[in-house]
């Protein structure tokens, strides 16, 4: 690619390239934000704060006891099983501190899940929370593990409310089935012998391995990719310049509902602090009247979320009547925001909502509408073209699959050269979605690759027919897929979860003749309680096709 239109769509502020030699590593980054922010607060969770200086102090001791009480190697893949708690933000730095690689874990995981995840990426040792720990007995034995560290909900909420809360979740809700675990030990003591240690700073380079992020895709076993500090580094770099044009330096409030074990959670923790932001960590955010009980405490001045937890904001009576005077910003990623989603949570909260695109394997943040407020760009030092089957450019305005260059970009899957090979082409990386790219460099994502219907020769994408659908006012949540039917060609099908419970099928079929073409209409409508979703709230279209 010769030029980058969209870079005389940037404003002044903002650099064409980044300085990927500025940190040595994610602990560099981290140790220049801790001087920076000492005494401002970091990470709030159920009401309990941390200060940067407390982060930096403990996650140095969780690192002390690595290093003197474990036999874990530097570059050991270690695993974190762990819900949005205090405790995740010292463990992760306490890790990396201690030169591990970070296996994240989602704690929702059945045990097969768990144990071809833990052997894929030869781990080692864990953290996980006492309610998951029975399903680590279950397959220990198949594991590598040695370490095992065990930690509870209230363990960083002070004595009194953590000793409370801790004795509720166990013996009252019941929410701790039965382990044993007689290797394991407390998080707490942990930190307690990690500050009689001595902690040995280690001497890290941008290529060494941070994270294995595995990401399951649409099909398949899931793949680690591989995540470089400086993969990583350079992202919060390229996402802290745009936020800067509309977030103020040690003055944000943010709420992060999103788990940390997740790619896009887990970036939002680290960007927001590397502007000095407060981050409050929302456990269950499912619990949407404990979340709405936050959002009126915490006042938050930015929101992290997807178009599930939005949707579910929206129709909930008690947010309607939530006034959010000091939100000024949510940003969406994830998944597609609807546009009518869009629409009303800016006419009802007066925040602009600005999305976000990314993928696991480019750590995650590719391109944003944050730059001027309207259309995606890529960020700061990243490329990207729009390439046919041949991975040959395509004028603009025609659709073709989305290609990436940039420092934030993996460099593959974790002992899987097969699939790595597959995912680049002539150095650019294959992303799987549907795009087009105007002339001005503006970019607008269609859908998935793989997820695309072809009708009679005609291409329809999913995404557009779920645009449509949500828009009648019966329909709550709609997932389309393209399934072969009797006839052996490709037709559409669409699960719709009711808003109203009169909605019928010969609605829909009126609705969408209405608002589509005739090949793009659907031909099967199921109606369904609910739909199959990921952790952090995507509809999950691969289960939907059984």
């Amino acid at each position: 690619m010769t030029q980058k239109p969209w870079i005389q769509h940037y404003p002044a502020s903002i650099p064409d390239t980044i300085d990927t030699a500025r940190y040595r590593s994610l602990v560099h980054f981290m140790e220049e934000v801790f001087e920076q922010y000492q005494d401002l607060p970091m990470c709030e969770n159920m009401g309990k704060v941390l200060t940067f200086h407390k982060v930096d102090k403990l996650s140095k001791a969780f690192a002390a006891y690595i290093q003197q009480y474990t036999n874990l190697s530097v570059g050991s893949h270690v695993a974190i099983q762990l819900p949005n708690l205090l405790q995740y933000p010292i463990a992760v730095l306490g890790m990396l501190r201690a030169g591990m690689v970070i296996v994240n874990i989602n704690p929702q995981y059945t045990p097969a899940e768990m144990v071809y995840q833990l052997k894929d990426a030869g781990v080692r040792a864990i953290v996980v929370l006492e309610n998951f720990a029975h399903k680590l007995v279950e397959i220990l034995p198949d594991t590598s593990i040695q370490t095992v560290i065990v930690t509870k909900v209230g363990d960083m909420l002070g004595s009194i409310k953590g000793k409370l809360l801790n004795f509720a979740i166990k013996h009252i809700k019941k929410l701790v089935p039965a382990y044993n675990l007689p290797q394991a030990i407390s998080f707490k003591e942990v930190l307690e012998k990690g500050k009689q240690a001595i902690f040995r700073p280690i001497p890290l380079q941008p290529s060494d391995t941070a994270f294995l992020q595995y990401t399951g895709g649409t099909t398949g076993l899931s793949k680690g990719a591989i995540l470089s500090h400086g993969n990583l580094t350079a992202n919060f770099q390229q996402v802290e310049l745009v936020m800067r044009l509309l977030l103020k330096e040690k003055e944000e409030r943010t709420m992060i509902p999103l788990p940390l074990y997740h790619i896009f959670g887990l970036a939002s923790f680290f960007a927001m602090a590397k502007i000095g932001a407060i981050s409050s960590l929302i456990t269950n955010p499912r619990d949407i009247p404990r979340f709405i009980k936050a959002l009126r405490k915490t006042k938050p001045t930015c929101l992290i979320g997807i178009n599930t937890l939005f949707e579910k904001l929206l129709v909930n009576k008690t947010f309607k009547k939530l006034k959010l005077t000091s939100l000024k910003l949510t940003i969406a990623g994830g998944m597609k925001t609807q546009e009518k989603v869009k629409k009303h949570w800016e006419q009802l909260t007066g925040s602009k909502l600005m999305e976000a695109y990314g993928l696991t394997e480019c750590s995650p943040g590719v391109s944003t509408d944050m730059i001027n407020g309207l259309y995606h760009m890529p960020l700061p030092g990243t490329s990207v073209i729009i390439a046919d089957e041949a991975a040959k450019e395509l004028p603009y305005g025609t659709a073709g699959e989305l290609l990436i260059k940039g420092p934030q970009l993996t460099q593959g899957y974790w002992q899987k050269p097969v699939e790595t090979a597959g995912a680049f082409v002539n150095g650019w990386f294959k992303t799987g979605d549907i795009a087009i790219m105007d002339k001005n460099g503006f970019i607008s994502i269609i859908d998935r690759k793989k997820d695309m219907i072809n009708i009679s020769g005609f291409n329809v994408y999913p995404n557009e027919i779920e645009q449509t659908l949500i828009g009648h006012p019966k329909v709550l949540e709609v997932g389309a897929i393209g399934i072969t039917d009797v006839t052996l060609k490709e037709a559409i099908k669409v699960f719709i979860v009711k808003k109203d419970a009169t909605l019928t099928a010969e609605e829909i079929i009126a609705y969408c003749k209405a608002k589509m073409t005739r090949y793009k209409i659907p031909k099967y409508i199921e109606f369904c309680n609910s739909l199959p979703k990921s952790p952090i709230g995507k509809v999950l279209r691969r289960l939907l096709k059984g």
